[in-house]
This record gives C-alpha cells, sequence and structure tokens, in this order.
C-alpha cells in the first residue's frame, strides 16, 4: 500500500452511523444494489438513508467534462434507506450518476456498485456483463485445486511492470492484453511474458491492485506511473490498462481475456486489494453520497490515520461491511479470480474477513486469502472489535499472513537499510533458524496461515537490499546471496512468494545510481521489468536455479507439510554440525532429506549419515532430477545451500 494522502474531514455523523438503532434500521441485505441492465429497461438501486432527495442522471458520455446531459430521473424511497428507479428502453452504453441532497446540500457521484466507468471512474457505464465475455469465457475455470494452500507458490507482478521495458518483445505496452501474446523474447532470444511464467514453476501470479485506482490519468497514462494503491471505483477495472479507457466495455472484456490467458497457462490469478481506506476520502462515492459514512473518525472528528493514507475504512459498519463482501464475491464470480490479498489488512475487522472467506468459498472452494496482518493504531467506531492482525490468526485458520520475522531474519529489518540479515552475513542462532524454516510463528496455528518472503513491491529488491546491507560486495557475490536467500525461502514450510523479476536479480536504480526503495509513483526507467537480465550470466543462473528449487519443493511433499504436528515430527536440527554450518532433516516414511545452509564466507564439508545420498541442490545449482550422488561427506560452497536426499527409498539406485 502506498501513499496517497487525504486529511480532508468528511463529516461529523460518524458515531450514529455505528449505533445499533442506525444499523437495525438501516442494514440492506439485498443483493441488486448498482444497475440491473435488460433491453427492456434498466434499474437502479441506491444505499443513502441520509438523504431527503436522490435522481439518477444520465449522460452520453463519460467524460467529467462533458456537458451531454441526457435526463434526469427522480427515485423513490424504499425499504432500509435505499432509493429506486429505472429508465425504460435500451440503455446499454449511457452513463449515468447518482445526486442526492443531504440537509439541504446537493451532491453527485459515481455509483459506488459501478462495474463499469468511462475515462478516470466519474461517471458509470449501464453495461451488459454478458456482452463482455471473451469466447469460451463460460468454460474458463481456475487451473489450480491444491490440497493444501501449501502446495501454492505466489508470484507478484504489476501489470504494467510486466510489458513496458523494450526488452519484453510484448507489444501491448502496459496493458491487459500483453498477457494474451504468446512467443515474446528478448532481442537474444530468451522466452519473455506468457510463456515466460508458464515454466517458471510457479502456481499463481498476484496482480498489484487492478480496479479502477486514482493516481494516473486514464487519458494519459504515459504521463504517470502508481502501483495502484489508492482505490477509487471498486468494483470495475483500472482504465489505463485497457486499449480504450472511454469504454467501460473494453477495460472488463481486456481484463478477462488477461484471467483466461492465465488459466489457460495454468496458472491462477490473485487480486490485490485495497478496501481499508480509499484515494480522497472527501471524493470518494459513498462518502458523498452519505456523508462521512464509509471512514472512521476519532472523537474530535478527525479522519483515523493507521493506513497512513489520510483515511482508514470503517468495515465494522454494517452497510461498508457488505460493500467489501459483496465486492469479492462480484471479483471471484464475475472475473473469475482465485484468491485476493488484502492490503493492509489489520485495519480490517475480523467478521468481515471471515464473512468474505465464507461467502466466497460457497461458490469457490479453492479460493485462497492473504494479508498484511501488521498492527497499526486506528479508531474503531465500535467497542470491542477484533480486527484481522496476525494475533487475531487463530480466529481467521483459513486466512494467511506475510511473515514478517522470516523476512526480516534473512534480510535484516525493514527499518533499517543497511543493518545486514542472514543472507548478509549476520549471526542467527540454529535454534531460531528452525523456527523460520519450519514456518512457526507465535500467531500462526498452522504453515498454511504463513507466508514466506524476502521481497514484494513495498522496500527495496532483494537484490537492492542486500547491496545495502554489503556496499563493497560486486554483481557475482550479490547473485549468489540473492540465490541463498531464495533456497531457505522456498524450500521453507508454509506458502513461497516473491516479487516478479526477483528471480533475475531485480534492481530499481535511479539516474544517480541511488537504489529506489519506494517506487510506487517512481517511472517505468526504474518499475519495468528488465527482461534483458535473463541474457546475463547471472541472471540466467538465478531463473534457472529458482526453477529448480520450485521443481524440488512441487516434487518432495516434506517441503509442504500443512499440519504443525506433521512439522514438529518430521524438522528437525541435525545435531553436530559445525558453525556456522545449520543442517535441518526432513524426514518421513517415504525419503531423508538433508538441507543445509552455509552463510559464512568460507566453504565447509558436511558429514553424512551412512548411506548414498543424491544431491539436488549445490553451490549455483538446483534441479529436482539430481545433480549426482555422493557419500561420506560433501562440500557446501560458502554462501549457498545443500539439499541431499537419501537413495534408501529410490529405485534403481
Amino acid at each position: 500500500m502506498i501513499f496517497a494522502i487525504d486529511f480532508l474531514g468528511v463529516g461529523t455523523m460518524q458515531q450514529p452511523y455505528s449505533t445499533g438503532e442506525f444499523e437495525e434500521k438501516y442494514t440492506y441485505c439485498g443483493n441488486d444494489l448498482g444497475h440491473r441492465y435488460t433491453k427492456e429497461k434498466t434499474t437502479f438501486r441506491l444505499w443513502a438513508p441520509t438523504a431527503q432527495r436522490a435522481a439518477v442522471r444520465l449522460y452520453k458520455s463519460g467524460t467529467a467534462e462533458a456537458r451531454d446531459l441526457l435526463k434526469t430521473i427522480a427515485m423513490t424511497a424504499d425499504r432500509q434507506g435505499t432509493w429506486v428507479a429505472e429508465a425504460i428502453g435500451d440503455q446499454k452504453g449511457i452513463y449515468y450518476t447518482y445526486q442526492v441532497t443531504v440537509d439541504g446540500k446537493e451532491a453527485e457521484a459515481i455509483d459506488p456498485y459501478a462495474v463499469a466507468a468511462g475515462v478516470n471512474g466519474v461517471r458509470g457505464m449501464i453495461t451488459d456483463l454478458s456482452a463482455t465475455n471473451p469466447a469460451g469465457w463460460e468454460l474458463d475455470k481456475s487451473p489450480v485445486t491444491a490440497q493444501h494452500f501449501t502446495d501454492t507458490v505466489i508470484y507478484e507482478l504489476h501489470v504494467r511492470d510486466f510489458s513496458m521495458d523494450t526488452s519484453s518483445g510484448m507489444t501491448a505496452k502496459g496493458k491487459f492484453s500483453a498477457f494474451t501474446e504468446t512467443g515474446t523474447q528478448t532481442p537474444s532470444g530468451c522466452q519473455t511474458g506468457m510463456d515466460y511464467l508458464r515454466q517458471l514453476g510457479i502456481t499463481h501470479v498476484h496482480l498489484l491492485p487492478v480496479y479502477d485506482f486514482g493516481s494516473v490519468d486514464e487519458a494519459h497514462p504515459e504521463s504517470s506511473y502508481n502501483w495502484g494503491y489508492d482505490p477509487m471505483n471498486f468494483n470495475l477495472p483500472e482504465g489505463s490498462y485497457s486499449t480504450n479507457p472511454y469504454d467501460g466495455a473494453v477495460r472488463i472484456r481486456e481484463m478477462k481475456q488477461a484471467v483466461q490467458a492465465l488459466h489457460q497457462n495454468g496458472l491462477g490469478v490473485i487480486m490485490d486489494v485495497v478496501y481499508n481506506h480509499v484515494y480522497h476520502a472527501s471524493d470518494f462515492s459513498v462518502n458523498k453520497l452519505v456523508p462521512g459514512y464509509f471512514s472512521r473518525e476519532n472523537a474530535a472528528g478527525v479522519l483515523s490515520n493507521g493506513s497512513c493514507c489520510g483515511n482508514d475504512t470503517a468495515s465494522e459498519r454494517s452497510m461498508v461491511r457488505k460493500f467489501i463482501v459483496d465486492s469479492v464475491n462480484y471479483w471471484a464470480d464475475e472475473y473469475h479470480i482465485d484468491g485476493f490479498r488484502f492490503d493492509l489488512v489489520g485495519l480490517i475487522d475480523v467478521q468481515t474477513i471471515d464473512e468474505i472467506i465464507r461467502t466466497v468459498r460457497q461458490k469457490h472452494p479453492h479460493c485462497i486469502f492473504y494479508g498484511e496482518g501488521w498492527n497499526m493504531k486506528t479508531e474503531v467506531t465500535k467497542p470491542d472489535v477484533p480486527l484481522a492482525v496476525q494475533g487475531s490468526a487463530g480466529r481467521l485458520p483459513e486466512f494467511a499472513f506475510f511473515n514478517d520475522t522470516l523476512r526480516d531474519t534473512l534480510r535484516g529489518s525493514v527499518f533499517d537499510d543497511h543493518l545486514p540479515g542472514y543472507i548478509s552475513g549476520q549471526s542467527v542462532d540454529s535454534a531460531h533458524l528452525l523456527e523460520c524454516f519450519r514456518g512457526r510463528m507465535p500467531w500462526s496455528s498452522n504453515p498454511c496461515q504463513i507466508i514466506n518472503y524476502v521481497s514484494c513491491h513495498d522496500n527495496h529488491t532483494l537484490h537492492d537490499r542486500i547491496a545495502q546491507a554489503l556496499p563493497q560486495a560486486d554483481a557475482a557475490e550479490l547473485a549468489r546471496r540473492s540465490r541463498f536467500a531464495a533456497a531457505f525461502t522456498l524450500l521453507s514450510t508454509g506458502v513461497p512468494f516473491f516479487q516478479a523479476g526477483e528471480e533475475m536479480l531485480r534492481s530499481k536504480r535511479d539516474k544517480t545510481g541511488h537504489y529506489v526503495e519506494n517506487s510506487y509513483n517512481a517511472p517505468d526507467s526504474i518499475n519495468a521489468i528488465r527482461w534483458a537480465a535473463l541474457e546475463t550470466e547471472d541472471g540466467a543462473k538465478t531463473v534457472r536455479y529458482y526453477r529448480g528449487l520450485l521443481a524440488i519443493r512441487k516434487t518432495h511433499s516434506l517441503f509442504r507439510l500443512s499440519d504443525s504436528t506433521d512439522v514438529l515430527r518430521c524438522i528437525t536440527l541435525l545435531p553436530d554440525v559445525p558453525q556456522p554450518l545449520t543442517v535441518f532433516q526432513l524426514e518421513n516414511e517415504q525419503e531423508t532429506i538433508l538441507a543445509a545452509f552455509n552463510p559464512g564466507k568460507a566453504g565447509m564439508r558436511l558429514s553424512l549419515p551412512a548411506g548414498l545420498w543424491q544431491v539436488l541442490v549445490q553451490d549455483d545449482f538446483a534441479d529436482s532430477d539430481s545433480l549426482g550422488t555422493v557419500s561420506g561427506s560433501v562440500a557446501v560452497p560458502p554462501v549457498s545451500a545443500l539439499v541431499v536426499i537419501s537413495c534408501k527409498n529410490k529405485s534403481g539406485l
């Protein structure tokens, strides 16, 4: 999440909105908010319980500046604070807003439940959603049916970063359509794009926000860049990623095509969602139509700012909760989304997250959920409301949280760019490393609640973080330490997650050589994935290493344990190992595996238990098919991992 600031107040009716009396009178449970289209008529239903009057305004275009009002239709007050209206005839392609009068003041806003919009999301568009489906959409479904969440490997990717660099070989630069391209290559012939993703060994692509966000001008997307953590319209795709942001149907169709292409290539799609705040609280549609309802305020009437984005969402209120639950279900149903990553989920209440999981999984049993469970200070508007922080993991057994303990252990504290971690030579107690490798955190109940990572869009890339801690290290050493980090992270118990490009030593440096930590609005020259890295020796070697590690993880279930009891039984420290080696023994009835980690600058030898051992990882190489066999002892080169498996149960050996 990053960093759209709005400190404007949005009203003084905050706390009355949270009373039992208000919610009993005005909680609407129907599933028809927004517009419903047929060729004969379009019906509208708006929730605006404080309004004295309401109307639908129909426009010819979706451009805010256009003075092309077609008509205004008065709405009729209905049950639980809702208003209804209908427009007779075929209204497909017509744009609309709602107008309300509250305490004598008029306000106009886009429908909070709008599923299509014109340029920059200021007017909703009446849409026949069935007409936006690409060919074969009715047969599209997730290719991922993993038995356990620990079978998942997540690849975090920004739509624009994916294709913008000239070396990508893709033609639809920065667009959803880039995901439909095949056969793309770097100038030297290395696979890029979808072909590359299909071969990497990941199971899911995690897309940074693809709903409509406010920080990029959709009419001129080349003029600015943003990660997208600044929501405007939660239920429609971002227009800057489409080939025509003026036509609300185009962005829908092209996003569906991207999802379909990922599915056809065996990859699930995870959507990064940001329900904890909005771009500008005072301009957000719900707050304009129902002043101040969507946002938390403190006792002094100041917007709560636990998000560091100027406002926090009041998810504890019944109609905010309904909005969020409806929104997630809509994306899962309409766009076939396979999972959701919740930005700063620690600002959202437990009941809302629990309701999301329960309702989505009624139709989509394999859908996955995870998020940032950081404990952020916020002004909840009701007493005794538990929030979805890491400490609430016991209340949310089917929700996973990012593991900042493993992250900071390996790369160093996120609050000190120059402090080394384990992968940069910092000494770490073996018992602590064991708990990290086991995926056992004090707040988790099982490994399926653990998202293991050393880099994501926030903070420095893995390569750059190591470079900050070791400013004298050359390129080869930085690459070696990156591979060392990958071995520990991808083989640890839990769910592996890594930032796109990490596997090709992605770096974000500006023209002065400065490593950019917070690149949320930096230009493409910093953020775009440089596919030409695949043509370098270190880049190619590191990608092969990641592929090998992921193949090993997939092949050997001991790296994918999902039950805490099995973890304690199957993963132990190998005793009597010379420092600084740390060796984990993974053992079940079928096989015994040793995973050794040498963070030191000198090579070491590991004495092996009796028998013949098959080498899967050694030095800069990783391969599920074996790198050879050893017995007696084996070399563990400096700053490297070693993985060997007993051949006692391997046929033919």
